[in-house]
């Protein structure tokens, strides 16, 4: 009797396999994806760790999972009533008791402690990152201004000049997408702070983001992170707070040159391009760069949106 109840379950194991591999194989997810369990792969090493730590939660969650699935289902298949007898009853069990109070606490320990490694991971600063960046958010766009080494007397970090004197920077308008342009293989930091309302710096494949808020060092909020970033690429970067009306239309992108090609990027912006006596913009620094679609002098992965209210009601638009 027994061997052929074991037959059934077997049976039905194997189809509710064959269902599931059929059920994976039909929605197009790569081995990657599969065995990421639907976790993005990011572009810095923060993201690849926080990939790992969801990763392995899983995988611990699912073998928590199967075993308590063996656990209910054992005597639902084996220990079934067959007659009127009552069965053996066990008033205590003490080492059965130990075992499901302390496998939690174990559970939760292990848990706790790879979760708080990422984290500090993640949120580590070094004292001398190999560049700095200021990110301004506003009413509904970016400002990236390239900071000095050193903390001047206040202990802020001044912005680079370029040889007129202004700061090297780039700034968002509602023709123009602000370009932020990043070394990859350096430690950046991330300065940011807000010119009006709570607003949020969110690189999707950073796989984090940060809220900016106004004053920061009088709102208590820490307004400094650092990522390094692994890849060259254009990665869309994001408002991810409420923010007024054109908060969906806040975006950015942020390029990831070769290292080489970035100290040439920024040697250029601090010079005064020849053509038009003026500083030389983020488009034509770019542009000067010439290295395929990497130096494209416009976003490659947002587009500008129009934010003048004037020009909206002129065309059929109604403001409040």
């Amino acid at each position: 009797m027994v061997d052929v109840v074991c037959s059934r379950v077997t049976r039905r194991l194997e189809v509710v396999g064959l269902v599931g591999l059929v059920a994976v194989l039909a929605t197009g997810c790569s081995a990657s994806e599969v065995i990421a369990f639907g976790w993005p792969e990011g572009v810095t090493e923060q993201a690849e760790r926080m990939r790992t730590l969801w990763i392995g939660s899983v995988i611990a969650s699912l073998v928590v999972g199967v075993i308590v699935w063996v656990l209910i289902l054992w005597p639902v298949a084996f220990h079934r009533k067959r007659t009127d007898e009552i069965p053996r009853q066990f008033q205590y069990n003490l080492p059965l008791e130990i075992f499901y109070t302390v496998l939690p606490l174990v559970i939760v320990t292990v848990l706790f402690y790879f979760t708080a490694t990422t984290q500090n991971f993640v949120q580590a600063k070094v004292e001398d990152p190999d560049l700095r960046v200021r990110v301004v958010g506003f009413q509904w766009n970016w400002e990236f201004q390239y900071l000095r080494d050193e903390a001047g007397p206040d202990g802020r970090f001044d912005p680079m000049r370029t040889e007129a004197g202004t700061p090297v920077s780039t700034l968002g308008s509602s023709s123009t997408v602000p370009i932020l342009v990043v070394p990859t293989d350096r430690i950046v930091e991330y300065r940011i702070e807000s010119e009006d309302v709570i607003h949020s710096f969110f690189v999707p494949d950073f796989l984090f983001k940060r809220d900016v808020f106004p004053q920061p060092e009088k709102n208590d909020s820490d307004n400094v992170f650092q990522t390094t970033v692994d890849e060259e690429g254009a990665f869309v970067g994001r408002c991810a707070e409420l923010c007024g009306t054109y908060h969906a239309y806040m975006n950015f992108e942020l390029r990831a040159l070769p290292v080489g090609l970035f100290d040439r990027y920024l040697d250029l912006k601090a010079q005064t391009n020849p053509v038009t006596q003026q500083p030389y913009t983020t488009a034509d620094a770019l542009t000067e760069l010439d290295c395929g679609e990497l130096c494209a002098p416009q976003a490659l992965t947002t587009t500008p949106f129009d934010t003048d209210r004037t020009a909206r009601e002129a065309s059929g638009g109604s403001t409040n």
